[in-house]
């Protein structure tokens, strides 16, 4: 029965796009990459892609991941937790809000927020030109 081509994943464009050589291996970590529905640590994408691909190692997976971001495909954040997490650069803006509990991050986008950044620029005579925020929270008890 022949195999069928996987459609090619956003990363993997992105990669072939800066002239990147892609590997069968840098190819599984993009994929793993780009279906990440969470931020991922090195270590998580290394389970993820050598679930798929037993021969890569956690040494390819960090110089991978590394790569990446240094051609700016992929989106370094530290969430307080000790660890890099991932994702993949220009999926549209949003912001972060990390549960201290869990880990859970949770992605939102606020316009509030997002005009009063642009006026306390402003206001300190800047045009801003990009920003990340990341709030950390504790879950309410009973929603209060």
């Amino acid at each position: 029965m022949p195999k069928i081509a996987k459609a090619e994943t956003r990363l993997e464009r992105l990669c072939s796009e800066r002239g990147m050589r892609m590997t069968g291996q840098r190819r599984t970590i993009a994929q793993v990459l780009s279906e990440a529905e969470d931020h991922p640590d090195v270590e998580e994408v290394y389970r993820r892609a050598s679930a798929r691909d037993p021969r890569i190692s956690l040494s390819t997976v960090y110089r991978t991941v590394r790569l990446f971001e240094g051609v700016g495909i992929l989106e370094r954040h530290e969430f307080g937790d000790g660890r890099a997490r991932y994702e993949p650069a220009g999926h549209g803006h949003h912001d972060h809000l990390i549960n201290m509990t869990t880990g859970e991050v949770i992605e939102f986008s606020n316009e509030q927020i997002e005009r009063l950044q642009e006026s306390v620029a402003r206001e300190l005579g800047f045009r801003l030109v990009g920003h990340r925020l990341e709030l950390f929270g504790m879950p309410l008890k009973n929603g209060k």
